[in-house]
C-alpha cells in the first residue's frame, strides 16, 4: 500500500513509531533481570562481526550475480569473511565481556535451540524473497496485491503462536520445535509444486501452514534457550536468539537468492542465444532484467517472456527443495539435542512415601526368599 501511494523509503520509516512504542512498553512492562557483573561495550567484537558477515554475504551475492564461484572476486570475500568470523569467535571466547558469548554454544541444547530458530527464519526469508518475484513478475500481481496474498502467513502465526506455550508444557520444547520444523520442511516442498498457472489459493494455503509452523516452533525454541540459561543471563539469551534471526534472514536471501539466480540463468540461457552479448548478459541476471530487455526489444522481445517465466519457476522449485532439506535436517537436530519436557518433581512427602514403599517391597521380597530357602 505504501509503495502504491508514497516514496519507497516509507516502508522503512513506518517502523519508527512502532519501535518507539515498543521501547516505551518494554521500559514500563518488562521485568528487570540485571546481571550483577557490570558489562562493557565490546567494540572490537562488534566491528569483527560486521566485517565478517558483510564480506561473507557479499561474496555469496557476487557468485549469484554471475561471477565464477572459483574467481577471486567470489572466493576472496567468502574465505575472508569466514576467517574474520572465526577470529571473532576466538576473540569473543577469551574476553570478559563479549558482545556475543560464544562460550554458551558449548551447551548442545542451547546450540540446537539457536539452530532451530535460525533455520525457521532462514526458510521464511528465502520464501518471501522468491515468492515476491513469483507473484509480481510471473503471475503479474501488483505490489499491493502481492502483499495482501501474504496475509495468510501472518494469520497462521497469530493463530498458532498463542498455543505454543501450552503445547510446550504438555509435550516439551523438543517435540514442539521438531514438529514445527518438519511441518515447515514439508510445506517448503509444496512451493516446488507451484507453476505459472497454479490456482493462487494454493500459495495462500502454503503461506498459512508455514506461518503456523513458525508460530509454534519459534516460541518453543526461544523457551528452550531461556530454560538452559540462568535468569541473570537472560540478556545474553535474547542477544543470541535475535542474532540468529537477523543473520539467518540475511544469509537466506544471499544463499537462496544466489541459488535461484544461478538456476534461472542456466535454464534461460538457451533462449538468449539470438541476442547480442551485452543484451544476453543483462537479460540473464534476473527475471526483472529479462522482462526489461524484452520490453526494450519490442515485438521481438515478446518471445522471451514465456521462457523467462518457465525458467524462474524451475529455479524456484530447486531453491524450495534446498530450503526444505535444511528445515527437515534441523528437525532431526532438534530431536537429538534440544531439551525435552522437564521431569516433574514430586512433593517431598510423596517422594518419601514412595521410597518407604520401595524399601518395604524389597524387605518383603527378602523375607519370602529367606523363607523359601529354609523350606528347601
Amino acid at each position: 500500500m505504501l509503495l502504491d501511494h508514497f516514496w519507497w523509503g516509507s516502508v522503512f520509516l513506518i517502523n519508527v513509531p512502532v519501535t518507539v512504542i515498543g521501547a516505551i512498553l518494554a521500559a514500563v512492562m518488562v521485568p528487570e533481570s540485571r546481571n550483577p557483573e557490570a558489562a562493557k561495550i565490546d567494540y572490537v567484537g562488534v566491528l569483527l562481526s560486521i566485517a565478517g558477515l558483510v564480506s561473507l554475504v557479499y561474496g555469496i551475492v557476487q557468485g549469484g550475480d554471475g561471477d565464477s564461484w572459483l574467481s577471486l572476486g567470489v572466493l576472496g570475500p567468502i574465505v575472508g569473511g569466514l576467517a574474520i568470523l572465526a577470529g571473532f569467535a576466538w576473540y569473543e571466547s577469551r574476553i570478559l565481556h563479549p558482545s556475543l558469548d560464544v562460550r554458551l554454544f558449548r551447551d548442545r541444547r542451547l546450540s540446537a535451540s539457536i539452530g532451530a530458530l535460525g533455520l525457521v527464519f532462514f526458510g521464511m526469508g528465502g520464501v518471501f524473497f522468491f515468492t515476491s518475484f513469483y507473484l509480481q513478475n510471473v503471475r503479474g500481481y501488483s505490489p499491493l496485491d502481492a502483499g495482501l496474498l501474504t496475509v495468510p502467513f501472518a494469520v497462521g502465526q497469530l493463530a498458532a503462536a498463542p498455543r505454543s506455550a501450552a503445547l510446550v508444557r504438555r509435550y516439551g520444547a523438543k517435540a514442539v520445535g521438531a514438529t514445527g520444523l518438519f511441518v515447515m520442511g514439508i510445506d517448503l516442498i509444496g512451493y516446488a509444486t507451484l507453476g505459472v498457472a497454479t490456482p493462487i489459493w494454493m500459495l495462500a494455503a502454503l503461506y498459512l501452514v508455514q506461518g503456523a509452523a513458525i508460530g509454534v516452533s519459534m516460541p518453543a525454541a526461544t523457551s528452550a534457550v531461556m530454560d538452559v540459561l540462568p535468569r541473570e543471563r537472560a540478556g545474553a539469551g535474547s542477544a543470541l536468539t535475535n542474532t540468529a534471526r537477523q543473520v539467518a534472514v540475511a544469509l537466506s536471501v544471499a544463499i537462496l537468492g544466489s541459488i535461484l539466480a544461478v538456476f534461472y540463468r542456466n535454464a534461460l540461457s538457451p533462449s538468449l542465444t539470438h541476442l547480442p552479448a551485452a543484451a544476453r548478459a543483462a537479460a540473464s541476471s534476473s527475471i526483472t532484467a529479462t522482462q526489461a530487455v524484452a520490453q526494450q526489444l519490442g515485438t521481438a522481445g515478446h518471445a522471451l517472456l514465456v521462457p523467462a517465466n518457465n525458467s524462474f519457476v524451475h529455479a524456484m522449485h530447486f531453491t524450495s527443495l534446498v530450503a526444505a532439506g535444511l528445515a527437515l535436517a534441523g528437525g532431526f537436530v532438534v530431536l537429538r539435542w534440544m531439551p525435552g519436557r522437564p521431569a516433574k518433581v514430586r512433593p517431598a512427602s510423596a517422594a518419601s512415601d514412595s521410597a518407604y514403599e520401595d524399601e518395604l517391597a524389597i524387605l518383603e521380597e527378602a523375607v519370602m526368599l529367606n523363607s523359601a530357602e529354609r523350606e528347601g
